[in-house]
């Protein structure tokens, strides 16, 4: 039995190599994400490229690349000069470049040229991306509908405790004169983790959030490039719904990044975020300061007008006191004449009524009755008014005007009355 035919693997690798050079014989412009860059000691530049997929972003291609000390300064200084950032892991680059075949390292790219001009445009892309997304979504204002406190003292901050725009942010709210509580939710600002580490910690003080009136994202100067990650859709939207104020202090002057445009408000450093709180504080301040002097000047013009109403009211009082009086003298002065008339016919007719009881109570007193011929009988120490009040045998004093006598009864005749 023949053997079949084959070949061997170092025949397929230089037969792949070979249908490689001769399909890419020219270099080819690819566009791609660092995922990787390293510089070695002799100056050569390795990179691991990937082309991402999908929501999740999983990587469905990848390729070795290299940078050659020959061409990798030149590169590197072109890139940095126009987009104000080294070439770094996470950034999107249009590459031009050779496609190699190696028997033992398999396929690379040998990169002769990187466009700036794509890495722009593709953060922008990313940018206007975000933009659109959130405003689909119905998020984009609002953080900056919130209704805020009219003074935010209790803060809490995102930063890096090393950065030096968190100590300029301190050393502005400590020269200030109200009183600030800051709290420091440490996360990264710059690089690639910086967006996951933003996110974390808003999560940490969304946990917390009763003990907040703000919250303050800030972050130094830098390059576009580092800042690019403020342009990313998760943490913008995160910053679009938080349920806090979110004031942002991302340090650059030239581009205002989506989490500046979404955040209740946005400073160009931190120290203006420092001074926006103090400021907010000072308007209140003052407000009360003029809110004070309106009371002051409120109350002396109502004291001035109540003091000369009183006054009125006491001028009328007096007045319509003194008419009255003269009223009642006059009246008094008309009727002067009168009253001891009066009194006198008074006490004539109570004189007469007097002298008139008085005679008829003398002529029935006991005794003018007893001297008209009337006697009076008594027994046991009682007046006798009826016959059934004595018995037979019973002995009786019977009083007359001039005397009294002592009887015994001997008999009594009761009669009746007539009906």
């Amino acid at each position: 039995m023949a053997e079949p035919r084959h070949i061997t693997l170092r025949e397929l690798q230089r037969t792949v190599r070979e249908a490689l050079e001769e399909r890419f014989e020219l270099p080819v412009w690819v566009s791609a994400e660092i995922a990787e860059l390293k510089v070695n000691h002799s100056g050569h530049c390795y990179l691991e490229l990937v082309e991402k997929g999908g929501a999740n972003g999983v990587p469905t291609a990848q390729a070795r690349a290299m940078i050659w000390s020959s061409n990798y300064p030149r590169i590197a200084a072109r890139f940095r000069a126009e987009t104000e950032q080294p070439l770094n892991a996470g950034l999107r680059i249009l590459a031009k470049a050779l496609v190699t075949y190696h028997e033992l390292y398999g396929f690379a790219l040998q990169i002769t040229d990187v466009d700036p001009a794509y890495t722009l445009g593709d953060m922008e892309r990313q940018r206007q991306e975000t933009i659109r997304q959130l405003q689909e979504e119905g998020v984009w204002e609002m953080n900056r509908q919130l209704v805020a406190p009219a003074g935010m003292q209790r803060i809490a901050v995102v930063s890096s405790a090393h950065a030096a725009g968190y100590r300029d942010f301190c050393k502005e709210i400590a020269a200030s004169p109200w009183r600030f509580r800051l709290t420091l939710f440490n996360a990264f600002v710059q690089g690639a983790e910086a967006g996951n580490s933003i996110v974390e910690a808003l999560g940490r003080i969304a946990e917390r959030q009763e003990e907040f009136d703000a919250v303050a994202i800030l972050r130094g100067g830098g390059s576009a490039s580092d800042l690019n990650c403020f342009n990313a859709y998760r943490l913008c939207a995160h910053i679009a719904q938080f349920p806090l104020p979110v004031v942002t202090g991302i340090g650059h002057d030239k581009d205002t990044s989506v989490a500046d445009l979404v955040a209740f408000a946005a400073l160009k450093t931190p120290t203006a975020v420092a001074g926006w709180f103090a400021e907010r504080l000072g308007r209140i301040d003052g407000d009360l300061d003029r809110a004070a002097l309106r009371l002051a000047e409120i109350t002396r013009s109502h004291t001035l007008a109540a003091r000369l109403e009183l006054e009125k009211r006491l001028g009328d009082l007096r007045r319509l006191c003194s008419e009255r009086l003269a009223r009642e003298k006059a009246r008094l002065d008309r009727l002067t004449p009168y009253p001891a008339d009066l009194a006198r016919k008074w006490l004539a007719q109570r004189r007469l009524q007097l002298d008139s009881a008085a005679e008829i109570v003398a002529a029935h007193t006991p005794e003018r009755l007893l001297k008209l011929g009337f006697a009076m009988l008594r027994s046991g120490g009682r007046t006798i008014g009826s016959a059934t009040q004595i018995d037979a045998g019973d002995e009786v004093e019977i009083r007359l005007s001039d005397g009294t006598l002592t009887a015994t009864v001997n008999r009594i005749d009761i009669w009746q009355k007539k009906r």
